[in-house]
């Protein structure tokens, strides 16, 4: 099975890119992150993020995720960002590397659980608010750059994904895992 990562600044189009990928018939496994957030505001906790302990729940999610993805029978899956993401996070937000996190790193690294090439999906020029995403254009570029940045330390190539139309942006990351249909 090839896992491939598909990582991005916020509002950069990856999710309606996923959807995409998913109604072609690849095997998606949704991002952490938002879903946190999600179930912080129902608890009525509005900035989840602003405690050190949101890293560690975002990688508890995510790696559940990728251990239930591994039972499913696709021969690819694309991963809605990663543990590298979360990293990404942390440094962003001011927070020390936690064990928690350090040790998904390693074991990702130590069991070559993702394709080396990650697909990087660069931002459209603006940035639209949700109820989760609450980042300036500015600050979603330095994250970005954040981003590219972990990805790179920690061995990764990185195929950047250009703004523009959806079927492009689709077909250059067709190109880019090596597949021409699903």
């Amino acid at each position: 099975m090839k896992r491939f990562i598909l990582t991005g600044s916020p509002g950069a189009g990856k999710t309606v890119i996923l959807r995409q990928l998913e109604l072609e018939g690849f095997g998606v496994v949704e991002e952490a992150a938002t879903d946190v957030i999600a179930v912080r505001h129902a608890q009525g906790i509005f900035e989840p993020w602003t405690e050190p302990a949101f890293i560690d729940d975002v990688v508890a999610l995510q790696r559940k995720r990728r251990i239930r993805a591994a039972h499913f029978p696709d021969v690819v899956q694309i991963h809605d960002r990663s543990a590298f993401c979360t990293a990404a996070l942390a440094i962003y937000l001011g927070y020390p590397a936690s064990s928690v996190l350090t040790d998904e790193l390693g074991r990702l690294k130590t069991e070559k659980v993702f394709e080396k090439g990650v697909l990087f999906v660069r931002n459209l020029g603006f940035v639209a608010p949700t109820g989760a995403r609450r980042i300036s254009l500015e600050e979603a570029l330095r994250f970005e750059r954040i981003h590219a940045e972990v990805y790179l330390r920690h061995g990764f190539e990185i195929t950047y994904i250009e703004p523009g139309i959806l079927a492009d942006r689709v077909e250059a990351i067709k190109l880019a895992m090596g597949v021409n249909e699903k």
